[in-house]
Formats: structure tokens, C-alpha cells, sequence
């Protein structure tokens, strides 16, 4: 593996490259809020339980609220392992590395919460994340949209990247929303209920909709883990560097 070590200018002493920050600070968010792509990775508390890691593209979909929170709209996919994870335990890292310019990787971690459609928080949180990704009020989120992953940042840090290949990016596929509108929010309300009730390790995902229509995780009351790391609909400053035009 590659050591992150640096020479120092006139000593030549190695020095480490690494960092670890008090917070998101407006540059880091900048960084964040730019890669096209990131990673998320989380993992049940039985330790014969099956660790997961995927990847997320980022259309201006995560923002950062503030100097410890981030937040993620996340699509529907075939499996609920991060929401069945989140409610189970709450632990989370989101990682981010530089695939052009200068090698860093950077990784967030934290306790997250998957706030899910039809949760009373879920159109503010939504509103939110336009609002810092420049989308403007009254902007529409896509069908296939199943939560807001909301994370309390406890521990923020970089490192080289030197091992990370340099590739350019091409452009974000349009197949999920494609297949998300072909479904409809009724067909897609089917599928969470078909796929996505619970993980591989049989942890609870989403519960089929309530009578009234909305969708809830199994659980009758949100998780938290405790008093310390609750985790709610922020109230943060934003600090988003995020250009609207862009």
C-alpha cells in the first residue's frame, strides 16, 4: 500500500498528508458537493451479518447543511441494506475520492437516519437539499426517491489517494429516473414493498404503506441511538458553496 507521506520543502523530512477536521468547513463542502460519484458504506451489529458498500451517483443530490451534518436523497434500489442498517444502529461513512486533479480521498463518519417518503420531515428536508443544490423553490423531486439520508458528522478526515486511479468523467446515467417514471409512484410503492422490506441479514426495510398511503419503516418509533447523536431535521446555517446558475 502506498504510504501518505510527503517530503517537507528544505528538510526533505516525510511528513503524513492526512488530516483530520474540526467540521466542514465552506472548502471541504465545495469538495463534497462536487464529486460525481461517492460511497456509503454501513454494516449490520451481528458480526456474521453482511457488511455493504455502494456507490452513489451525485446530481447535486447530497449537500452539506452544515459544519456536521450532510444529507443525501437516496433512489430507489433493489436492496435496503443502508435503511435497514440506519435503523438497526445508526452507524455510517460516506466516502469520497478525487478521480481528476489532485489525489485525496475523504471520509465522513457519523450516525445517519434514512428519513423516509411520507415521513412529515421528508418535504422539508427535500425543499432543503434544492435550496443548497442551487435547484430553486418548488423544484420537483423524481418518483424514485425513497429517503432523505441524514448524517451527524462526529469525524471528518482525509488521506492521499495516491492509490486512486485518475479517469475522466463521461456523464450521469438517466436509466434510474427512466425506469422510476415508467413504474409511477404507485408502481414504485409496489416495488419497495416487493424489495425492499428487509436486507439480506432479514433486518426491517421499508413496511408495506400505511391506510393512509405513506410509507413508514417497520418500527413504530424512529430510532435514537441516544441523546447524544439524535438525529433530526437540521437547523444548521448552510454553508453550501454550491453556485445556483450551476
Amino acid at each position: 500500500m502506498t504510504p501518505c507521506l510527503a517530503r517537507q520543502k528544505g528538510s526533505g523530512r516525510l511528513r503524513s498528508v492526512g488530516r483530520i477536521y474540526d467540521g466542514i468547513d465552506q472548502r471541504l463542502a465545495a469538495y463534497l458537493e462536487s464529486q460525481p460519484v461517492f460511497f456509503v458504506a454501513t454494516a449490520p451489529l451481528d458480526g456474521g451479518g453482511h457488511v455493504n458498500c455502494s456507490p452513489k451517483g451525485n446530481r447535486g443530490e447530497l449537500v452539506v447543511l452544515g459544519p456536521s451534518t450532510v444529507a443525501y436523497l437516496d433512489q430507489t434500489g433493489s436492496g435496503v441494506e443502508t435503511i435497514a442498517h440506519l435503523e438497526e444502529n445508526g452507524r455510517i461513512v460516506l466516502m469520497f475520492c478525487s478521480f481528476e486533479g489532485p489525489p485525496r480521498i475523504v471520509r465522513v463518519h457519523g450516525r445517519g437516519e434514512a428519513v423516509l417518503a411520507g415521513d412529515q420531515r421528508f418535504t422539508g428536508l427535500v425543499e432543503r437539499i434544492g435550496r443548497v443544490a442551487g435547484a430553486g423553490a418548488g423544484a420537483e423531486v423524481g418518483v424514485g426517491v425513497r429517503s432523505v439520508v441524514v448524517v451527524e458528522v462526529d469525524r471528518v478526515a482525509d488521506s492521499c489517494g495516491y492509490g486512486v486511479p485518475l479517469m475522466s468523467f463521461a456523464q450521469h446515467r438517466t436509466t434510474m429516473d427512466e425506469w422510476a417514471e415508467r413504474k409511477g409512484a404507485d408502481g414504485i410503492r409496489r416495488y419497495w414493498a416487493e424489495e425492499n422490506s428487509s436486507s439480506l441479514d432479514g433486518l426491517a426495510g421499508i413496511a408495506p404503506p400505511s391506510p393512509s398511503g405513506t410509507t413508514r419503516n417497520h418500527s413504530t418509533t424512529t430510532r435514537v441511538p441516544s441523546p447524544s447523536d439524535q438525529v433530526s431535521s437540521p437547523s444548521l446555517d448552510l454553508i453550501s458553496t454550491r453556485n445556483p446558475d450551476q
